[in-house]
């Protein structure tokens, strides 16, 4: 496997920590509203990241943590806790809300396809690890305390910090970063936010400095070291999170460990709409329902984004969804082929050679493209080309399925009744009866069912 590298800007061969077996941080969800087709695009692509390790024979352990706390409205480590904000807009707790979303979170994503982390935490539910966290930044002299706001880390204790992001300090100008009275450096951040004086937050917890909640960089730095240990192989987020919450996690978790926290980072780029970032004033924020209720397939929706290699900004239309739709029900037509030429084996894949030799291609070629810093538009433009020359195997359909997470095998064949319509369809049309072979042709299509006439036989798909 060969990854980009955020860090060192360069391609460069995944070699794990332990052999045989991959640590992988993913930055999840921050369950204050309703997650939109944009949220869902890391989590596609590092879905696949998983399934190409695991076909590589890698045993693969992945925390991916639930943000229920600490996530300020702004990066800045000023405004409105997230939660807070989406407990005043529902009416009812923080707690509520991040059970109301977590639920809903965790059924898109079932109803994505994809695999479950091994790990997924909420932070809430490690507030005394966060802040044994703290302590022991604290102990390395690594904190101070601004009265009344909250516990930072001194960015200038550390010589590397912003390595990530490869920030020019010197050259950002006052205030352009972290606008907060107190503060010794524009770079350093909270890791302890205080409850304002004369409020009750939803969510609080007492500390040796005071009562509040912890930063939103802190959790992730505690939830990988807790559920994966000092050190993992792969960290993976947004580009969004790379100047500061990645910059900011790399720093607190080198400064108590004392080694070098991933080795590899990883990020996708952003997902557009109709060319346009994504925001409700443009009225342009869709959610998985939406696609379902246009009557398209959610994976559709998968071969979208996959239809982009993930450090590629992508673009979400319609018409573009329409296209991946069509594809998609390109390659159910061609699997379902399989149904139609039960007994004639010599025409499944289209080829001379035996299934085993096709299908051990099939999977060498897909995962090769994987394995290329997940190079899926190969992948997909591969499966194309091997659907192109005839029916599938159920054996290729099983490693598409395994690879990409879209299972074209799941689809069952056509009821007798169906059957037998097609049946009478072609009696009909051999005997030049084609008002008859027309009304049965229409039945089918209500039923879902297409006819194409061909001139063996005709053959059946999907609509």
């Amino acid at each position: 496997m060969i990854l980009y590298n955020t860090l060192t800007r360069q391609k460069e061969e995944l070699k794990p920590l332990e052999d045989g077996k991959v640590k992988i941080y993913t930055c999840g969800l921050t369950v204050y509203s309703q997650p939109h087709i944009g949220n869902w695009v890391s989590y596609i692509y590092w879905d696949v990241l998983v399934r190409a390790l695991q076909a590589e024979g890698y045993d693969v352990e992945r925390t991916q943590n639930i943000t229920d706390v600490g996530h300020l409205t702004s990066d800045d480590d000023s405004g409105e806790d997230k939660l807070e904000k989406g407990a005043k807009r529902e009416g009812v707790t923080a707690w509520q809300v991040a059970d109301k979303y977590i639920k809903i979170a965790n059924e898109e994503a079932e109803m994505l396809g994809l695999l479950k982390p091994t790990h997924l935490p909420r932070a809430t539910a490690y507030i005394d690890q966060q802040i044994t966290f703290v302590k022991d930044l604290e102990s390395k002299g690594f904190t101070y305390v601004i009265p009344g706001d909250g516990v930072y880390f001194d960015t200038n204790k550390l010589k590397d910090y912003g390595k990530l992001a490869r920030l020019d300090i010197e050259g950002l100008k006052p205030g352009a970063r972290v606008p907060i009275d107190g503060k010794r450096n524009i770079t350093d951040f909270a890791v302890w936010k205080f409850s304002h004086k004369g409020e009750k937050r939803d969510m609080e917890w007492e500390s040796p400095w005071g009562t509040g909640f912890p930063g939103w960089h802190l959790e992730c730095s505690v939830l990988a070291r807790e559920l994966l240990g000092d050190q993992i192989d792969i960290h993976t987020g947004g580009v969004d999170h790379i100047p500061v919450h990645h910059t900011n996690e790399i720093a607190q978790t080198e400064s108590v460990t004392g080694k070098q926290f991933s080795q590899i980072w990883v990020h996708n780029n952003f997902l557009k709409v109709d060319g346009q970032k994504m925001a409700k004033s443009l009225g342009n924020i869709y959610t998985l329902q939406d696609i379902l209720d246009k009557g398209y397939s959610l994976d559709a929706f998968k071969l979208l984004i996959l239809s982009k290699h993930y450090q590629t900004e992508g673009n979400f239309t319609w018409d573009i969804l329409e296209a991946a739709q069509n594809r998609l029900n390109n390659w159910q037509a061609a699997a379902d082929l399989r149904y139609q030429l039960a007994g004639h084996p010599e025409l499944v894949s289209g080829s001379g050679n035996s299934h085993n030799e096709i299908l051990k291609q099939v999977q060498n070629d897909i995962l090769t493209a994987l394995s290329d810093d997940l190079d899926t538009p190969k992948a997909i433009a591969l499966i194309d080309q091997y659907f192109s020359k005839g029916a599938p195997s159920e054996g290729t359909l099983a490693t598409i399925r395994d690879l990409l997470g879209i299972d074209l095998l799941a689809s069952e064949d056509i009821s007798e009744e169906q059957k037998k319509f097609i049946a009478d369809r072609q009696a009909a049309r051999e005997a030049k009866d084609w008002a008859k072979s027309d009304e049965l042709r229409d039945k089918l299509k209500e039923q879902g069912i297409e006819v194409r006439d061909t001139d063996n036989s005709p053959i059946w798909s999907r609509i």
